[in-house]
């Protein structure tokens, strides 16, 4: 207890405090409404409360309001459509959502070439195994038209890089992996920017290419695991190797989205 001095003022200790982060009234109701969102209180495609609604319900201003909802907008959480019988619709996150982040990242830090290729040779190869042993045959399917397309060496360059990323993608639809599928999904544009080098995809590069699709492709569809991540190591590792002694560029472009 604070103790009177001979004058009668109180004698105070000196305290120091210090700055708290408070959080923003929008972030705060972002906050609230994607917990519900991700837990499955709303299920996609349920209409949020209208905009007057929200503002009556939290006791927030409307500028609070809308910016909560532009936040889960650019999350992916909810889709804003304007008109009469528009308003905030909840959307569950996915591969979109994923590939804008991957695509943000790739940009806003100028990523290394390298940092892809080693991504690659780390994640490649796990989804080869898991497809060896959870593959469809509408996967196979998936694999098998992608690969021809790439053995068509007339087919142009565009083409050809397209159905490349389309046959590496479908690798990883195949292991029913859902990160492993998202994750590579959104990698997809920055493997086919990494790989549309005119100088180095030649009728060897296509034919190579080719051929080690098949060989991994025929491990997939046999269930044989190991064939398949030996093989697919190879692959992404050889391309590795071939490409830095070629490309010029040192980073990951990719145009804006």
């Amino acid at each position: 207890m604070a103790q009177p001095t001979p004058n009668g003022a109180v004698e105070r200790h000196p305290v120091q405090l210090q700055p708290m982060q408070v959080p923003k009234a929008s972030d705060v109701l972002a906050n609230d409404l994607r917990e519900r969102i991700l837990r499955g209180e709303y299920p996609s495609g349920t209409a949020l409360p209208p905009e007057r609604e929200l503002v009556s319900q939290t006791r927030m201003s409307r500028t609070t309001v809308r910016e909560a909802l532009r936040i889960l907008e650019v999350q992916g959480l909810v889709s804003i459509k304007t008109g009469r019988s528009g308003g905030a619709f909840v959307q569950q996150p996915g591969g979109d959502s994923l590939a804008t982040s991957v695509s943000l990242l790739i940009r806003g830090q100028q990523l290394r070439l390298t940092a892809l290729l080693e991504t690659r040779e780390a994640i490649e190869p796990a989804c080869a195994s898991l497809a060896a042993k959870y593959r469809t045959d509408d996967d196979l399917e998936v694999l098998d038209a992608a690969n021809r397309a790439v053995g068509d060496l007339e087919l142009p360059l565009d083409a050809f890089l397209r159905a490349n990323v389309d046959w590496h993608v479908g690798v990883a639809a195949a292991s029913h992996n859902e990160l492993l599928m998202g994750f590579m999904s959104a990698l997809s544009k920055a493997i086919y920017s990494s790989t549309e080098n005119k100088a180095f995809v030649d009728d060897s590069v296509r034919t190579t290419t080719h051929k080690a699709h098949k060989t991994i492709t025929d491990a997939i569809r046999t269930g044989d695991s190991a064939a398949a991540v030996r093989r697919m190591t190879k692959h992404v590792h050889g391309y590795a190797e071939a490409v830095v002694q070629v490309e010029e560029r040192t980073k990951i472009d990719l145009a804006e989205a």
